[in-house]
């Protein structure tokens, strides 16, 4: 992957694709962080900027993690939703506290294709791949338990979102409570 631009901040988006693990020179963990339009590097592990996305959007990873647990009933490598209101899951492609942890985004995924004993290629719905060092069944897993997640997730929404509406009183059916003063 040619990274374009360095950055030591980078805001995941509805935008970001993939955030790949990988080494510098020195062998420091760094990011490569795949956007629709653009790549970047960044010197935070891929974990961490998907931590910094969570607490954006006002939790974290572990808590993000744990919500996820109690949805989906995994209990390891669980898929996120940093912001399901614009359709941002991401899931870990190993343990997120690994080095070699990598984070897809599902909603840019199309397919996973295997390729050697222990690689598998990733294409994206813009036509873009790339190769990562995962097997075929466990990322083929990994997708299919996020779209479970995320099914389970939004169905949850759904049902909050028309309670709730049942729920509001119309402030303008209500009959008129109060009397003039002049009355």
């Amino acid at each position: 992957m040619n990274a374009k631009i360095f950055t030591s901040s980078h805001e995941i988006s509805p935008l970001t694709m993939a955030i790949i693990a990988s080494r510098d020179k020195e062998g420091r963990l760094i990011s490569y962080i795949l956007d629709e339009s653009a790549e970047y590097v960044s010197d935070k592990s891929p974990s961490k900027l998907i931590d910094e996305a969570c607490m954006f959007f006002g939790s974290s990873l572990k808590g993000r993690q744990e919500g996820s647990r109690v949805i989906s009933g995994f209990t390891h490598k669980v898929p996120v939703s940093i912001d399901p209101a614009s359709g941002m899951y991401f899931l870990p492609t190993y343990s997120p506290t690994s080095p070699k942890c990598s984070w897809l985004s599902h909603s840019h995924v199309d397919d996973v294709i295997p390729l050697t004993e222990g690689d598998t290629e990733v294409l994206f719905i813009n036509g873009k791949t790339i190769t990562l060092d995962v097997s075929y069944g466990s990322l083929t897993n990994q997708v299919r338990r996020t779209a479970q997640f995320r099914y389970r997730l939004n169905s949850r929404l759904h049902h909050m979102g028309k309670g709730m509406i049942a729920e509001t009183p119309n402030p303008f059916d209500a009959p008129n409570t109060f009397k003039n003063e002049r009355d």
